[in-house]
């Protein structure tokens, strides 16, 4: 299982991850944020910098809740969005 232990903003909205594998990504989060739970993120970039890692989860998340799940930040699964979005497009 993939899980986040560590995380440091960089510039815009990317960000660098360190995994529990051992390895770390730079990782432009900017087309992950969507939806109304990232509209506060998406707005400003210095709230988009208070990400920080929930020890629970072993996840990246904000204040108000919002979190990716890791496998997603990792690069193994499309957002369940993305995914709905896919499908409606192929038909």
């Amino acid at each position: 299982m993939i899980l986040i232990r560590a995380v440091k903003p960089l510039e815009g909205y990317t960000v660098l991850l360190k995994f529990n594998n051992g390895e770390e990504k730079v990782v432009d989060i900017l087309p992950l944020l969507r939806g109304r739970i990232f509209e506060p993120i998406h707005q400003d970039l210095a709230y988009f910098r208070t990400v920080h890692v929930d020890e629970e989860s072993g996840t990246i998340c904000w204040d108000n809740h919002a979190d990716i799940d890791p496998d997603v930040l990792y690069g193994n699964y499309q957002p369940a969005w993305q995914e709905v979005d896919d499908d409606i497009s192929s038909r």
